[in-house]
């Protein structure tokens, strides 16, 4: 999605901006890593399901049929997703339906542009952003998922979900970038603590 001076932000948190400006949810999880950013970023995108207890188990059951074996990066690449925005040490994707039900009710979209213009009622859009970036003599892992609902119905249904699992958020939020930050090699950068 461009902007409306046909400039085009480069930064993971200004494209979030460009595609989902105005989210009724908003998560945002950060790590730190004694690492290089482009070997944190490979060790993010193959961590697999798997790999993390409470956040692999809970994408499975949400998404019935995924192998446990499947990487983070193969998830956001394929159905019910669809990438946004893909380039060195960043991957947007989104999804849009209706996610308060059991029922795995994710419309299959044609690309990015079907993303942008998705306003069937009763649903919602979701724009999931993972990046990496220089920091601190090391480097940092960072995801960011938000919600827009396409009406009144669909935002009294989102909050209604997010009263019963916005708590738990917080704890399965992070798990992903907490192991891949664990297992990313160490770089010979001083560490945080020097």
């Amino acid at each position: 999605m461009r902007a409306a001076d046909d400039t085009h932000p480069t930064s993971p948190a200004d494209l979030l901006d460009a595609w989902l400006p105005d989210p009724a949810v908003r998560t945002h999880h950060r790590r730190w890593a004694e690492a290089a950013p482009e070997p944190l970023w490979t060790t993010a995108s193959t961590l697999r399901l798997s790999d993390t207890r409470a956040l692999g188990r809970l994408v499975r059951w949400r998404i019935p049929g995924l192998p446990r074996g499947l990487t983070y990066g193969e998830l956001f690449r394929d159905y019910p997703f669809t990438v946004l925005e893909e380039g060195d040490g960043h991957l947007l994707a989104g999804l849009c339906g209706r996610i308060w039900t059991l029922a795995r009710d994710y419309p299959r979209l044609a690309g990015p542009q079907a993303f942008a213009e998705w306003a069937e009622p009763g649903t919602v859009r979701v724009l999931f952003g993972h990046w990496v970036q220089e920091a601190d003599g090391g480097a940092e892992l960072i995801s960011e998922a938000r919600v827009q609902p396409t009406d009144r119905t669909a935002a009294s249904r989102l909050r209604a979900l997010w009263r019963v699992i916005g708590p738990f958020e917080k704890l399965v939020g992070a798990e992903a970038i907490s192991v891949a930050v664990r297992q990313a090699p160490r770089s010979s950068a001083r560490s945080r603590r020097a």
